[in-house]
C-alpha cells in the first residue's frame, strides 16, 4: 500500500513539472509574440514615418506624394482591426511610386536624397522581417496551444489566441536591391 503511494505521488509529480513546464514554454512563447508584435509595430511606423517624410520633402513629383502622403497617413493612423489593409496599401502606393527607376533617380538626385532613398529602402527590407518574426513565433504558440495537454489543463490561461499579421509586404524593386 505505502510503496503503491510512493509511485503515485511520484508519477503526479512528474506529471505536475512536465505541465508546469509547458505551461512555462507557453508563456514564454507569449511573450516571445508579444516582443515580435513590438518590433514589427515599431517597423512599420518606422516605414511609414520615412514614406511621409519623403512624400513632403518636396522631391517626388505632386502626384506621387500625395499618394504616398495618404497611404502613409492612413497606415499611421489605422485602427487595430485596419491596420493589416493600411499598411498593404502602403506597400502598394510605395510600390506605384518607386516601380519607375526615374523616380528613385529624382530622389537620389535631390539635396539629401540618398539619405533619404537609403533610409526608406532599410525600412522597406525590415518590414517582411519583422512580421516573418512575429508570424512565427504565432505559429509556434498556436501549435502548442493545439495540443489536448493544453486544452484539457487549460495551460494558456486567458491569454488571447494569437493571430498572425499578413500584409502585403512585398517592396518596391528599385528598393529592394539596394544596399543599406
Amino acid at each position: 500500500m505505502t510503496e503503491t503511494l510512493i509511485w503515485t505521488a511520484a508519477a503526479l509529480l512528474a506529471i505536475g513539472l512536465y505541465l508546469s513546464w509547458t505551461a512555462g514554454r507557453l508563456d514564454r512563447l507569449h511573450a516571445r509574440i508579444d516582443a515580435a508584435r513590438a518590433a514589427l509595430d515599431a517597423q512599420l511606423l518606422r516605414r511609414a514615418s520615412v514614406a511621409q517624410e519623403l512624400a513632403t520633402s518636396g522631391i517626388l513629383d505632386p502626384a506621387a506624394s500625395i499618394v504616398l502622403h495618404q497611404a502613409a497617413h492612413a497606415a499611421r493612423q489605422a485602427e487595430e482591426e485596419h491596420r493589416e489593409v493600411a499598411e498593404s496599401e502602403l506597400s502598394q502606393a510605395l510600390r506605384a511610386v518607386f516601380g519607375e527607376p526615374e523616380q528613385m533617380e529624382a530622389v537620389r538626385a535631390a539635396p539629401g536624397g540618398e539619405a533619404a532613398a537609403g533610409e526608406l529602402a532599410a525600412a522597406v527590407r525590415r518590414v517582411p522581417m519583422a512580421r516573418r518574426f512575429h508570424n512565427d513565433a504565432v505559429r509556434a504558440a498556436r501549435a502548442l496551444r493545439r495540443h489536448r495537454k493544453v486544452r484539457w489543463f487549460r495551460l494558456a490561461g486567458h491569454a488571447p489566441f494569437p493571430m498572425a499579421f499578413e500584409m502585403d509586404d512585398e517592396p518596391p524593386v528599385a528598393l529592394a536591391d539596394r544596399p543599406a
